[in-house]
């Protein structure tokens, strides 16, 4: 998934709208934050919108993955998946027919029941409206509902993470029937899970426990999501004891912190990737000798440290080691000789001018950029970063309006997630314009392939050749980095940087 990133200073999202709320107030019920059994969440921004269906904002699914459930659920020790709203399911001989079943006994939030017309509903919403995940229902031949706990998808053809499609982020929400009709979804919400939406201001999002949740009241009475955007403000805020939580962690006090009573630290390798992407559509960076030379002239331990302080793993691939998709392959040595000579063998001559685009909404890429300008240089090409803020960023990569490009992608699960939509020759995300033949053959193959060690065999193949021709120069996986008050039990750190407070209890 790709979602916009909003945090200054720590993993944020997955890359994709980015607007802010602009301080407008949205009551839905009354009351406020704080009290003795609240928690209180610093986090950076504020959301842009409730609507699960069409925000992108990591900051909107801050919250919102309180608030929504979806059919199936990432495990959150290892992201597998395993039963939410359906209690199970099964799969026809040909994989073209799954047949959930749904739980009994779950109401929204407004006390209606909950039963297979909303889950038809929410996807055909999406669907329908071509909204932001309606990619990932392209197989999808009809959804039915036969009877009020009985949900049948039937595909056009075998799809092997049909699971994660469907569960791996909120953004695939079961809304309540006819909710965009009965409610303002973009400020108002009536989900099944564990707490309500309360409130919502310029300064903080506040959810209340909702008592009849299927799964157990949570154990606190509500979580205040409190912004602060600046990651020392936030860190000082819960080491004075205003707040309980924050994920907004400068990467430059990690290891101050660790000596540090008044906190609890903990830290994940994430499934994000940050990398660095040639537009394929401006000379000289057509080149795959420039491409491969750039590749070979950056030292991704350096970057990482600049960028992270060491609060992430270089990989030159762009699933984590740890996964059981990784791939152990990294043909690119630091080497400046090697890099001068393919850019010789390129025929093009030096010095070389690289625009390179980052958001200064996005410390670490601005780092990242920062030192892959000092490494490039003695090669012979010169690098001028381009600070954007985030919206003229998106609208800019979106025209294709760039040499290059340096980001992350965040919440992918599924090797799909990591690969398909930024570089297939008909991807979605493949702003930098890359096309193989041979990728997209081993892409469309491996997104029917059932059998997990042959599909692994295609990804590893397809991940080889879009490494070499550096259709994205991968850097590092960042970790998940997140800090509480000592005492506080009941939260694991997701790879996919998920937040959920379910089962927090307060010290």
């Amino acid at each position: 998934m790709r979602t916009t990133r909003l945090l200054p200073l720590l993993t944020a999202g997955v890359l994709l709208l980015a607007s802010c709320g602009g301080g407008e107030d949205v009551d839905t019920g009354g009351g406020g934050g704080g009290g003795d059994n609240v928690l209180v969440a610093a986090v950076a921004a504020q959301p842009d919108q409730f609507d699960p269906h069409a925000t992108t904002a990591y900051a909107s699914f801050q919250v919102l993955e309180n608030v929504y459930d979806t059919l199936i659920v990432p495990n959150p020790d290892d992201l597998t998946m395993e039963p939410s709203l359906a209690e199970s399911w099964e799969t026809s001989e040909d994989g073209l027919t799954w047949t959930f079943t749904l739980r009994d006994g779950v109401t929204f939030h407004d006390g209606s029941e909950f039963d297979s017309a909303d889950v038809v509903y929410s996807y055909r919403r999406i669907i329908d409206e071509e909204l932001a995940n309606s990619y990932r229902f392209a197989t999808v031949a009809d959804i039915a509902a036969p009877d009020p706990r009985t949900v049948v998808i039937t595909l056009t053809q075998p799809t092997p993470n049909l699971l994660e499609q469907i569960g791996a982020f909120k953004g695939m929400s079961i809304v309540s029937e006819n909710a965009a009709e009965e409610f303002d979804l973009q400020t108002e919400a009536n989900g099944t899970g564990p707490f309500r939406l309360e409130s919502s201001d310029a300064n903080s999002t506040v959810l209340t426990a909702y008592e009849d949740y299927w799964d157990g009241a949570p154990s606190v009475d509500g979580v205040e999501f409190r912004y602060i955007s600046e990651g020392t403000a936030a860190l000082t805020a819960l080491q004075n004891g205003e707040v309980q939580w924050t994920d907004n962690v400068p990467p430059q006090n990690i290891e101050s912190l660790a000596d540090d009573d008044s906190v609890e630290l903990g830290s994940a390798t994430s499934v994000e990737y940050y990398y660095l992407s040639l537009n394929y559509d401006r000379a000289p960076f057509d080149n795959p000798q420039v491409r491969r030379a750039i590749a070979t002239a950056l030292d991704r331990e350096e970057i990482a440290q600049a960028a992270r302080f060491g609060a992430a793993q270089p990989n030159q691939t762009a699933i984590p080691e740890g996964s059981a998709y990784y791939l152990d392959y990294a043909p690119y040595t630091p080497d400046e000789d090697a890099a001068r000579q393919l850019i010789e063998q390129s025929g093009v001559p030096t010095p070389i001018t690289l625009g390179l685009m980052v958001t200064d909404e996005d410390a670490e890429s601005v780092a990242a950029a920062q030192v892959i300008a000092s490494q490039l240089e003695p090669i012979g090409v010169n690098v001028e970063i381009e600070e954007e803020d985030l919206a003229t960023w998106l609208d800019r990569e979106a025209q294709g309006d760039m040499d290059s490009f340096l980001f992350s992608w965040i919440g992918n699960i599924d090797p799909a997630d990591f690969y398909e939509q930024q570089h297939l020759s008909t991807g979605g995300s493949n702003y930098q314009g890359y096309s193989n033949p041979q990728v997209d053959d081993l892409l469309t193959r491996a997104s029917t392939e059932t059998d997990q060690a042959a599909r692994k065999d295609l990804y590893d193949q397809a991940a080889r050749i879009i490494v070499d021709d550096a259709s994205y120069i991968y850097l590092f996986n960042p970790d998940v980095v997140q800090a509480w008050a000592p005492g506080l039990t009941g939260y694991t750190i997701r790879a996919d940087a998920a937040i959920n407070f379910e089962n927090v209890e307060l010290p």
